[in-house]
């Protein structure tokens, strides 16, 4: 699947505090061993939901246990209080704000890594069983193709859509966008299960995880004729409900934490009439 985003532009994102990796060894300082790290994640957050599905497919509970934080963060700039211990420890006179995700050593009492991408590869090829494969071999450019879809011609396209900076006729073209990639996934997954195999990979993981957001958050900054356009795709919205039925999936699905989330730190302009949204997903989702 080729999609060409129309003038996409990455937003702006803070570097990662902390990019620390597990290895395969004790050579590699963090080495992979059952019950030694644990996760601090908050569902409503995109991030936060992307590596709760991806703990829950590789079956990590008790492998590498995780803690799960407040929809709404109780700190400033996204911070959470209860992870301020951690960051402190990891970095001396750290100042700048205890965000999740984090992936904690409890062995030293410090953070291995707060960046969601290898958090996610480091599940999958440190902890993962032979049984899924979250990352097939020869698959990661096109897992990469899948996350930068998701991430400029979705979920960044469909910010500049709803926002109240920039005039009508960039929203307009972010809108353009966003519906192009939503018709190229309609297309492509018509007599497919999943996006890039026919097992679920991270691809999925990606995807899924932009429909939520589009539909939960993103939708309450577009026009009614905006959002029936983009539900007007009932191949890819079968797929997100589909998936949404699968526990790995539908029972990390916070909807209340997402909305007070979204509440909390909502800079976009009102909803104009789109207040229902395109899939029920509280019907759908697996608890």
């Amino acid at each position: 699947m080729t999609v060409t985003p129309q003038a996409a532009r990455v937003t702006a994102q803070p570097v990662p505090a902390f990019r620390g990796r597990i290895g395969r060894d004790a050579r590699s300082g963090h080495y992979a061993v059952p019950g030694r790290y644990r996760l601090y994640l908050s569902t409503a957050s995109p991030d936060g939901l992307r590596i709760a599905v991806v703990h829950s497919l590789l079956g990590l509970d008790t492998v590498c246990p995780a803690t799960f934080l407040p929809a709404v963060p109780d700190c400033p700039e996204d911070g959470h209080s209860a992870l301020r211990p951690l960051y402190e420890a990891s970095a001396h006179r750290y100042i700048g704000p205890a965000v999740a995700p984090v992936l904690s050593d409890d062995w030293s009492g410090r953070i291995v890594s707060t960046h969601a991408p290898d958090i996610m590869r480091d599940l999958a090829r440190r902890f993962g069983t032979d049984g899924l494969s979250l990352y097939p071999c020869g698959a990661e450019s096109e897992i990469e193709a899948v996350e930068r879809m998701c991430a400029q011609s979705m979920d960044e396209a469909a910010q500049r859509a709803g926002s109240a900076d920039g005039g009508q006729a960039e929203r307009d073209a972010a809108l353009g966008t966003l519906l192009e990639t939503l018709g190229a996934l309609e297309r492509w997954l018509v007599g497919r299960t999943y996006v890039i195999r026919d097992e679920v990979t991270v691809a999925d993981v990606e995807l899924w995880v932009a429909l939520v957001q589009l539909d939960t958050v993103h939708r309450n900054h577009l026009d009614a004729a905006a959002v029936q356009r983009i539900a007007d795709h009932p191949v890819l919205w079968a797929y997100a409900r589909r998936l949404a039925a699968h526990p790995a999936f539908g029972a990390h699905l916070d909807l209340d934490g997402i909305e007070r989330r979204h509440h909390a730190r909502c800079r976009g302009l009102e909803a104009a009439g789109a207040a229902v949204q395109i899939l029920d997903w509280a019907a759908h989702s697996a608890h």
